[in-house]
């Protein structure tokens, strides 16, 4: 199944008020793996920057100047999320942005019903907890120390990370674990080390398939982050 996880950033919060979008990030999915192709724009939002907009993601009215109209992309970034299903937290917030500068220039809204919303899900399995977009980060052990600001791209690579994790993520062992009090049960102590390395088991041809396999991906693929 093909998913776009999809973070946008504003020039204030309500878009029936005129605010407007200044910035798209898309993190493609294909069965819960992210591939790589990513879609990421910054546009010229035609009007000044408020300065606590600016505070949260740091996008000034000069930075944003040069840059493209959404009208400018709006088939390109259509033709991107095709019928996809897109990962939105907070979903109402970006939704409501998105179609308003699809409606603004003629282009057929998105549909709602095809989007998955991150932050009810995490409500539903974090009753009562932390569920920003840093909490679930720090619940899950993710790594979000260059989010210093808002950015619709990192965000959205952030996002594809806790939707894994929402979904069952790193089950990796029978251990069953308790995150939240960071106990693990019934789990078997591993030896220190074996006596004598395990022999590989996988031929040269199936590692030379695999490996071109991640070549295809891109340089952004998530296998790369590994050794062979």
């Amino acid at each position: 199944m093909r998913e776009i996880v999809l973070d946008t950033e504003t020039t204030g919060l309500n878009p029936l008020k005129g605010d407007r979008l200044v910035e798209i990030g898309c993190v493609e999915l294909d069965n819960g793996i992210p591939t790589g192709h990513n879609w990421h724009f910054y546009f010229n939002p035609e009007r000044d920057m408020p300065a606590e907009a600016e505070a949260v993601h740091g996008l000034s009215a000069a930075f944003l100047a040069d840059k493209p109209l959404f009208a400018d992309l709006a088939d390109q970034f259509l033709e991107f999320v095709d019928d996809a299903r897109l990962v939105i937290h907070n979903a109402d917030f970006d939704m409501g942005f998105l179609n308003m500068e699809l409606g603004r220039c003629g282009r057929p809204l998105l549909d709602t019903a095809n989007v998955v919303d991150t932050l009810a899900m995490a409500r539903r399995r974090h009753p009562g907890g932390g569920n920003r977009l840093d909490d679930l980060c720090q619940r899950y052990g993710i790594d979000n120390s260059r989010r210093t600001k808002h950015g619709a791209l990192l965000d959205s690579e952030l996002l594809a990370e806790v939707y894994i994790e929402l979904n069952g993520g790193r089950q990796a062992g029978l251990a069953l674990v308790s995150r939240d009090r960071g106990e693990v049960r019934g789990a078997m102590k591993a030896p220190d080390s074996r006596p004598a390395p395990l022999p590989a088991r996988i031929s040269e041809a199936e590692r030379a398939a695999h490996d071109a396999f991640v070549v295809k991906l891109g340089e952004n693929a998530i296998w790369r982050r590994y050794g062979n």
